[in-house]
């Protein structure tokens, strides 16, 4: 799987063990999510609008196929380093499909994330437990 960096962190933001301190966002962009399975959906702008609005706050990168296309499209949060201390985890997403629910990730993480703050009630309709194989794919 191929994970590709859109924002990545300065060297003050790692851990080091080479953890990130700030939240990670990785959006899915394989054989469905970020495709034209969902016309409606503007993939690019959601993007352009995760980047903008969580600026330095958090890392943003996409991968290809998490295997999860009945899902599509699919986020993982991944905690700071503080969430985890706290005892966050991985937040799978599905269907992250609407300007409405970007917003909501954007003002989770910019708000903590997984561990520190809670999911905005939006996106607790929205959350995914993905299979093992899946999790141990994506590093979380």
């Amino acid at each position: 799987m191929t994970i590709n960096e859109l924002r990545p962190l300065d060297s003050e933001s790692i851990t080091s063990d080479g953890r990130a301190t700030a939240c990670t966002v990785t959006l899915c962009r394989g054989c469905c999510c970020g495709t034209d399975k969902h016309p409606d959906a503007d993939h690019e702008g959601q993007l352009r609008r995760l980047l903008d609005g969580l600026g330095l706050h958090a890392r943003v990168r996409t991968t290809g196929c998490l295997d999860s296309c009945d899902y599509s499209n699919v986020f993982i949060v991944q905690p700071s380093a503080q969430g985890r201390a706290l005892g966050g985890r991985p937040s799978w997403l599905r269907q992250v499909l609407t300007p409405e629910l970007t917003e909501a990730v954007i003002s989770w993480v910019n708000a903590g994330g997984p561990g520190v703050a809670e999911p905005p009630a939006i996106l607790r309709a929205h959350q995914l437990t993905p299979a093992r194989k899946r999790r141990t794919a994506a590093g979380g």
